[in-house]
């Protein structure tokens, strides 16, 4: 709800004005969001976990639009198989990161907590440096269930992987 008030200026579900700063939900990622309205400058925290696999891999959200979130990831030699170039796993771990944040953007998150259920990815070319985007849409956008496309490019738009990713909203409590 936060973040959807802070990134298209309308609550998914009713909000209350002081649920919207300096908050944390107890998720494992870290999501900073600076936003000023009617005059008043807020920051919404959502996730404040340290030691978690975003963090580690340096994975940061950078746009987003009604249909697409975009994430970036640092190809270094925290992310690189032994013969230097981006490893594979660290490519599907950027997918679920940005693929599991979209899913969050578009549920109640009062009510309820997404998981992945299945990814997969198709390694297409490699990479040794710079950084590597993730953008993730959704082909399919259920109540219960999501799939997400997810094209990974590097710092040309070079085309790296293709993932798809489904993910599965459950009640927190039943």
């Amino acid at each position: 709800n936060a973040l959807s008030y802070a990134f298209y200026g309308v609550a998914l579900t009713n909000i209350r004005r002081d649920n919207l700063v300096n908050k944390t939900n107890g998720k494992a990622m870290l999501v900073t969001v600076d936003f000023e309205h009617q005059g008043i400058e807020y920051r919404i925290e959502r996730g404040r976990k340290k030691n978690v696999l975003k963090e580690t891999l340096e994975i940061e959200m950078v746009d987003f639009g009604d249909d697409y979130l975009i994430a970036r990831m640092p190809v270094n030699e925290r992310v690189h198989q032994p013969d230097g170039v981006l490893h594979g796993g660290a490519t599907a771990a950027l997918a679920e990161s940005v693929g599991s944040f979209a899913s969050h953007l578009f549920i109640d998150t009062e009510k309820l907590f997404v998981r992945g259920l299945e990814i997969t990815a198709n390694h297409l070319k490699s990479v040794k440096d710079g950084f590597v985007y993730a953008k993730a849409t959704f082909l399919h956008k259920g109540r219960t269930t999501q799939l997400l496309d997810i094209r990974i490019t590097d710092d040309a738009d070079n085309l790296i992987s293709i993932c798809r990713l489904s993910t599965i909203s459950l009640p927190k409590s039943l």
